[in-house]
């Protein structure tokens, strides 16, 4: 394995060492709550709630709680009692595909969501949340199912640097579609109740995969981190620049007028058809640079910063 920069791949020491960083971080799931109590079209759901045991029906309980099948073998009437999970699942969900290994300021935006998700995994373990994670590019995807203590954040960042989708030269062929596969398995493995946090540049969103994120958000709570480039966003000063993928190389010429509208214009559109989808399903998003203070953006996006 490599040993990493954390430039173009992750070092597994600085994903273990934002151990500490995390213990900075607000707790995901009561800072989440804060931020989409308004604002959004649904309100946070909070913790889940698990079956404890049956007892008699008693004037009162909600007919839907009604437990069948004790009621039938015992001839009498029974109710299902539920209490309030210990811990709520949080699931990270990481792009690794081919357009997140760009970069052009401190590091690519695979390093960045990398980085972040670490954060969130370490975070979620010490305020006592269960962690799963599903990481995927167009070779391979991974997953854990959710699970408490510091083993299920130490395996989450080693299966993480571990990802062939780092070795680039074996990324060129591979799943079509990945993105949209990678949010079908999700809806197959989360567990009602659970908060997503999805770390991508969403460049691959498609009315399909709106269709899965519909479905996912009916019964819990998402949050949306977008990583960008800053080149992303608008073009540098007009010239002749040369753009490489390590394999091969393009030029391109941005001082033509046309071509940097029409730059700009693709990126306005792309996020405005992001934060459309956001809104109306309700989906908290933060949008974190390659070039900007991560700590700093999560605790801002987070609720931490006073308003």
């Amino acid at each position: 394995m490599q040993a990493g920069d954390d430039i173009i791949r992750v070092k597994l020491s600085t994903l273990i060492g934002l151990n500490r960083d995390a213990a900075t971080l607000p707790l995901i799931s009561n800072a989440v709550k804060a931020q989409m109590a308004g604002g959004h079209l649904s309100a946070f759901r909070g913790r889940g709630m698990e079956y404890h045991e049956s007892r008699p029906y008693q004037p009162g309980d909600d007919i839907r709680s009604i437990d069948w099948r004790v009621t039938a073998r015992s001839g009498q009437t029974h109710t299902k009692v539920y209490r309030e999970e210990r811990e709520r699942p949080v699931l990270l969900w990481l792009d690794l595909t081919r357009s997140m290994f760009f970069g052009t300021r401190v590091c690519f935006k695979s390093v960045l969501a990398s980085k972040l998700a670490a954060l969130l995994a370490w975070s979620s373990v010490q305020h006592g949340d269960r962690l799963g994670y599903l990481v995927f590019s167009e070779q391979q995807h991974i997953e854990f199912r959710p699970t408490r203590g510091k083993h299920a954040a130490l395996q989450f960042i080693q299966q993480l640097v571990a990802h062939p989708a780092w070795d680039m030269g074996e990324t060129a062929f591979g799943e079509h579609q990945p993105g949209l596969h990678a949010l079908m398995r999700l809806r197959q493995v989360t567990r009602p109740g659970s908060l997503l946090v999805l770390l991508s540049d969403f460049r691959f969103l498609n009315s399909d995969c709106r269709g899965q994120l519909v479905e996912l958000a009916r019964h819990n709570d998402i949050v949306m981190i977008h990583t960008f480039d800053p080149l992303e966003q608008v073009l540098p000063p007009p010239g002749y620049y040369r753009i490489t993928d390590g394999v091969s190389s393009v030029a391109v010429d941005t001082s033509i007028p046309e071509v940097r509208a029409k730059y700009q214009q693709r990126y306005a559109q792309q996020q405005q058809e992001l934060k459309q989808l956001c809104d109306e399903l309700g989906l908290y998003r933060l949008d974190i640079a390659t070039d900007s203070d991560m700590i700093a953006e999560l605790k801002s996006g987070l609720g931490m910063r006073k308003r």
